[in-house]
């Protein structure tokens, strides 16, 4: 397999996230993936229903972002393998524009932190996934995460052959720059598979409390709520946090 067969292979990674098992009440604006006219056209419908009806209508919401960094802290470890580089970076630029390094000097080092840096961003999502493969709370997900893993090893060997050759020096600036683009748009892809999966996790857990606790609805924040009264809508981040604070 060649090397850009082999990324390219994380592309197609999307087509197994098994997000179709859990039914999840959830609202996206028109514009983002999964929803559509009639999505929206049915929810308005079922909320002019119970106005009519007079009945209540329960609603709650989440903060996806507060729920992300929960998984993201189970690899805090990795992240601040890459908080670690900013010092670097400011020291070099600061070398740089003190005149105490040569311009190949200074380029030879910015591309050594950029394949560092893609490397650590790499291991910070194979990280966790490999928590989630080891999670009994992942378990029903266990054979496609087991895929998404093994399929993307190549771009874990190239993001590792990167910052070797780039030490080395034995790469031209043609070459890796075109093979830097292409393992970045690897990685990108493969995050988004990643998060697909935990976000797959924080939908079903919202569902789960959602129905324990007699809601009708519950929103996403960072996707659907712009504003809500206090008293009309509620924050169940806490709840949602607390159901997923023990599955990594």
């Amino acid at each position: 397999m060649t090397r850009s067969r082999g990324l390219m292979l994380i592309v197609a990674l999307a087509g197994v996230v098994a997000v179709g098992a859990f039914v999840v009440q959830w609202v996206r604006p028109s514009g983002e993936p999964g929803a559509n006219r009639a999505d929206l056209e049915a929810l308005r419908n079922e909320l002019a229903a119970v106005r009519g009806s007079g009945a209540g209508l329960r609603v709650g919401y989440v903060n996806m972002d507060t729920l992300d960094a929960v998984f993201m802290d189970a690899v805090s470890d990795r992240r601040q393998r890459i908080a670690d580089k900013v010092p670097e970076i400011m020291e070099l630029q600061n070398a740089y524009v003190a005149g105490t390094m040569s311009r190949a000097q200074y380029q030879n080092r910015v591309n050594q932190l950029d394949a560092e840096l893609l490397e650590a961003n790499i291991w910070v999502y194979v990280s966790l996934l490999d928590r989630m493969i080891a999670s009994s709370s992942f378990s029903d997900l266990r054979s496609d995460l087991r895929e998404v893993r093994k399929s993307a090893q190549p771009l874990v060997e190239e993001a590792k052959n990167l910052t070797t050759v780039t030490k080395s020096g034995a790469i031209g600036a043609g070459d890796l720059a075109m093979r830097l683009a292409e393992a970045r748009s690897a990685y990108s892809e493969f995050e988004v598979v990643v998060k697909e999966f935990s976000a797959a996790k924080i939908r079903h857990a919202a569902w789960k409390v959602g129905t324990a606790r007699g809601f009708d609805l519950v929103l996403s924040q960072r996707e659907a709520v712009l504003y809500s009264h206090p008293a009309a809508v509620t924050d169940i981040t806490s709840l949602v946090r607390d159901e997923i604070e023990g599955y990594l």
